[in-house]
């Protein structure tokens, strides 16, 4: 793995601390292989388009971007207190997860990109229980045909192990994770796209991810 600078200029004060705080616990506790790093735009709005299978994605995959990146979380973590301060603090989007068209969501989104950061999404919308890949859902699609900004499809490897759905946390469990090049609006978005547009370009998205293989250690 090459070396990663911890904090970007353009961060914001939280933000660096806890992207920090989120690549030192990952070295420490999940390091696995990265590739693609070069990949990531130094600069300029852009989506990345990850798979999910774990509560430790957002952070992991974050941390390895050094640039600030915007994440969406449930509104109902939005309690009083800490944990109110923090997710507003690191520019957290807060989206309704009980159905229905959320609008305040999606101008947050507009906003984040039109301001020149990163917008992290899960083309699957819900974590994977087993680590394979799910079927993509519209809404990523329906974000990038409305941004028209550049997607950097991720997979990560393993998350699952380390933390999945209805098990603990395996500290030491290696999480491995591949950036691919970028997808211009072009390569996702081509005309004639029809009635199922934003469905088509996710499962474009999803293509890209599934077209990842995952990083190895180099042979000594």
């Amino acid at each position: 793995m090459t070396a990663r600078r911890y904090q970007h200029p353009e961060m914001d004060f939280l933000y660096g601390i806890s992207h920090y705080l989120a690549l030192t616990a990952y070295d420490v506790c999940f390091r696995g292989e990265v590739t693609g790093l070069s990949n990531i735009p130094r600069r300029g709005p852009f989506i990345i388009a990850c798979n999910h299978a774990s509560h430790l994605d957002p952070p992991i995959v974050g941390s390895l971007v050094s640039r600030q990146v915007a994440f969406f979380a449930r509104k109902t973590l939005w309690k009083p207190g800490l944990a109110q301060w923090w997710l507003d603090g690191v520019g957290t989007i807060p989206v309704d997860r009980d159905g229905g068209s959320d609008v305040g969501a999606i101008k947050r989104v507009l906003q984040t990109l039109q301001s020149g950061k990163a917008l992290i999404l899960f083309p699957e919308g819900t974590r994977s229980p087993d680590g394979n890949l799910q079927s993509a859902k519209p809404g990523v699609g329906l974000i990038a045909c409305r941004t028209q900004v550049p997607v950097l499809p991720v997979r990560i490897f393993n998350s699952q192990r380390a933390f999945g759905r209805g098990g603990g946390v395996h500290f030491g469990t290696p999480v491995s994770v591949a950036f691919g090049r970028v997808l211009a609006p072009a390569d996702y978005d081509p005309p004639g796209a029809g009635k199922d547009r934003y469905q088509r370009v996710s499962e474009r998205i999803m293509a890209a991810i599934a077209a990842l293989s995952e990083p190895r250690a180099p042979v000594l």
